[in-house]
């Protein structure tokens, strides 16, 4: 079994982001020549969030109010976990987000999936500070 691993680094000014990584993998996956197979998309930082969905600004916006009504960034002392940091709310919010993306691929000509699928046509990493 053939198995390829690179690190992606993200820098991310500000306190959550969107970012679509799809060219990113699209890359990795034709520098390993594997046709056939998963490929394993992991945010190793604990609160990044790796996931499948629509590249689309509004769904963006509907995230951003979502989980900012799920687990409010502030007031910070709400939660106990911000002792010397506060960042509890984005350790919550990438648990409701996921923390990896995986996709299968065939040999041939990849099909994109419909609006909405789970192919990886669009993949995004999330990160919360």
């Amino acid at each position: 079994m053939k198995s390829y691993r690179k690190e992606l680094w993200f820098n991310v000014p500000t306190r959550r982001a969107f970012i679509n990584i799809t060219p990113q993998v699209e890359d990795c996956l034709r520098e390993s020549g594997i046709k056939d197979g998963f490929v394993l998309c992991n945010a190793m930082h604990i609160t990044a969030s790796v996931f499948i969905n629509d590249d689309e600004s509004g769904l963006h916006h509907d995230y951003e109010v979502w989980l900012e009504k799920l687990a409010p960034h502030e007031p910070v002392s709400q939660y106990r976990h911000n002792v010397g940091e506060d960042n509890a709310d984005a350790h919550m919010k990438r648990q409701v987000m996921g923390r990896e993306g995986k996709e299968i691929r065939k040999r041939g000509p990849r099909t994109k999936p419909s609006r909405g699928g789970v192919a990886g046509e669009r993949g995004g990493i999330s990160k919360y500070y």
